[in-house]
């Protein structure tokens, strides 16, 4: 059974038909990557929905890849529709990794984690050659900040943990299920979601001081993993991106 996430009023919004339909150009662009004999990772979110879709297309007519996934609803999606499964205890290395964001700034850093599955996503970047990020033109910022930073916590002494969070000067709330009960994530693990009064000035010494504290598993910035982004817009256009370190 998938959690059902509390949302704050302000995100509760009505799903944009256009911006739907940019998320689909941007993930069916992505699928024109994939070749014969490829592992492929893939991740979570709206937008991966429909790259999961267009996935179930390709192999119908006949591209053979095997699939990792960092979340069991993606595994289910995909499962149904016939894509072959690896076991991700079994493999060392995978091939592309296609995934969502919740934010990326030019640097190509991210904030991801709002489907829950922060620590597998970024375990399946980490293990890949190539990540490809999907997304549509609401998710291109100047500067992160504007979406709620997802931390993993264990359970165990997780009031502690979370002290130890807003002692540092953080603040956010436990994310919850729509029955009250703590979100719980495939790992078995909980998510503290933080909010930032401003923009963030400094992500990686932020990601630096959260991983630091006993408790915290992994937060939801991503860095230096993503080389490419498709970036489908309101209009039809679909954009590429790449990042060259300088």
């Amino acid at each position: 059974m998938l959690n059902l996430v509390i949302l704050e009023d302000k995100e509760k919004k009505q799903p944009n038909r256009f911006m739907e339909k940019a998320k689909k150009l941007a993930a069916e662009k992505a699928v024109t990557y994939l070749q014969d004999g490829m592992l492929i990772g893939i991740g979570t979110g709206s937008t991966v929905f429909y790259f999961i879709e267009a996935l179930i297309k390709r192999c119908q007519h006949g591209l053979k890849i095997k699939a990792i996934s960092s979340s069991s609803r993606s595994t289910e999606q995909a499962l149904t529709g016939g894509v072959i499964f690896e076991d991700i205890n079994l493999i060392k290395h995978i091939d592309l990794t296609i995934d969502g964001t919740d934010e990326i700034d030019p640097q190509f850093r991210m904030i991801k984690g709002g489907g829950g599955a922060l620590l597998r996503e970024k375990i399946l970047a980490s293990c890949s050659s190539q990540m490809i990020v999907i997304a549509d033109e609401t998710k291109l910022v100047n500067q992160l900040g504007k979406q709620k930073l997802p931390v993993e916590i264990l359970p165990f002494a997780s009031l502690t943990t979370i002290e130890h969070i807003n002692k540092l000067g953080f603040e956010g709330v436990l994310r919850k299920n729509q029955d009250g009960t703590p979100y719980i994530t495939d790992n078995k693990n909980y998510i503290y979601d933080i909010f930032y009064p401003n923009l963030i000035k400094t992500p990686e010494e932020d990601h630096i001081k959260l991983i630091s504290i006993p408790g915290v598993i992994e937060t939801g910035f991503f860095f230096n993993l993503a080389k490419k982004i498709i970036v489908g817009y309101e209009n039809g256009d679909i954009e590429e991106k790449n990042y060259y370190a300088i």
